[in-house]
């Protein structure tokens, strides 16, 4: 998968370098992978779900962080949609993010 884009989730570890680590191996599961569908990214991250327009949330360090992506498969692209911590989430509608 093509990542787009790696400097959303740097601009957001600055604020909240706990959050480093646990992007990067996302990261690097995601530009890995070869995933066709959601149920491949499954098959990855058991716990992201499906919400709809292609996208796909993730939690991310022990759920204290989410990542909304939404997948262009036929392309193997992921645009990366929002990234912030798990109560600025709960106010975004993920669906148009």
């Amino acid at each position: 998968m093509n990542v787009i884009s790696l400097r959303i989730l740097r601009q957001f570890w600055k604020k909240h370098p706990q959050a480093e680590g646990p992007l990067r191996a996302w990261h690097k599961a995601a530009t890995g992978s070869d995933w066709s569908s959601p149920h491949d990214v499954k098959k990855t991250f058991a716990s992201a779900d499906q919400i709809g327009d292609n996208r796909m949330v993730f939690d991310i360090g022990g759920n204290k962080y989410r990542l909304v992506v939404r997948f262009a498969f036929s392309h193997k692209r992921a645009m990366i949609k929002f990234v912030g911590t798990h109560a600025e989430y709960d106010k975004i509608d993920a669906e148009t993010v």
